[in-house]
Order: C-alpha cells, then sequence, then structure tokens
C-alpha cells in the first residue's frame, strides 16, 4: 500500500512538472492550433477543460469569468477553455460561448477528449495552470464554488518566484 501511494505520488509530481503535449485541435471559429505551442508571451495562463452538460463547469467558467478582468490586471494572465463536447455536438459550443458572455480569447474543441487525457484527466471540469516557461505547475480536477482565490493566488505565487 505504501509503495503504491509513493508510486501515485511521483506520477502526479510527474505530470505537474511536465510540457504541454503537443495535440492538434481547432478553436471555435475552425482554426488549427498545436496545444504544445500554447503560450501567453512570459505570462501564466490556464487551461480549462469543460463540456456544454456539465453544470461545474459551467459554473467554475462563469466565476472565472466575473473575475478575469481582475485577473488578468493584477497578473496578465489568460485562459484557454477547451470544450470536451462530442462531435456531433461542437455546433453547440459557440453559440454557448457567446450566450454566457466569456471574455477568454481562446475557446478550443477536443471532441475525442485526446488533450484531456494526454494531460492525464478523466473528467471534466479540469484545469492545468502553465507557468511563462511552460511547465505545468498546478493540476485541479473538479469545482469547488470559491475556489477561484486559490487560483489567483497560484497565479500570483507563480509570479513571485
Amino acid at each position: 500500500m505504501h509503495k503504491l501511494l509513493l508510486l501515485m505520488m511521483l506520477i502526479t509530481s510527474q505530470l505537474a512538472m511536465a510540457q504541454l503535449p503537443q495535440v492538434y485541435l481547432k478553436d471555435i471559429d475552425g482554426r488549427r492550433i498545436d496545444t504544445s505551442k500554447l503560450d501567453n508571451d512570459g505570462r501564466p495562463f490556464i487551461i480549462s477543460f469543460f463540456a456544454s452538460w456539465c453544470k461545474p463547469c459551467l459554473r467554475e467558467l462563469n466565476s472565472i469569468n466575473s473575475q478575469y478582468g481582475e485577473w488578468q490586471r493584477l497578473t496578465g494572465c489568460r485562459l484557454v477553455a477547451v470544450s470536451i463536447d462530442r462531435a456531433q455536438d461542437v455546433a453547440k459550443v459557440k453559440p454557448l460561448v457567446s450566450a454566457q458572455e466569456w471574455k477568454f480569447e481562446q475557446v478550443l474543441l477536443d471532441p475525442n477528449s485526446v488533450f484531456l487525457r494526454k494531460l492525464g484527466f478523466q473528467m471534466v471540469p479540469s484545469m492545468v495552470i502553465v507557468a511563462p516557461d511552460g511547465t505545468i505547475v498546478d493540476r485541479r480536477n473538479g469545482y469547488v464554488d470559491g475556489e477561484e482565490s486559490s487560483i489567483l493566488d497560484k497565479l500570483k505565487e507563480i509570479l513571485a518566484e
């Protein structure tokens, strides 16, 4: 049992310090995006996975959206939202983003959940925080109301390092 726990901790720490994997996705406007090249011009950024049918995902992104302007002012961060809606449902994503009035610069489509799985996640909502050098420094799975303050704290911590 102890060895299994140590192995799980090692795998988690390796995934946390990894670089972004290369997966080719499309954004909601049909442009092809290489996920390994996502960046934020030397500032931290967030990749948040969601699905249109996932209520906790929508609560999380709406909550972040309400604070997003302040986060950008304080940290220069940006958020890349990644939908895992299946291919037959991706047409719902762009109207959803518009209806929610999300201010995120980029929304990607991962209809086969390849990017999600390559980052070690199986479900949504899931999130990674990426340092300016492209290293994944934080991973979160699930959503708890009020968690946004800890995300902002992590972004500030990254900038202070």
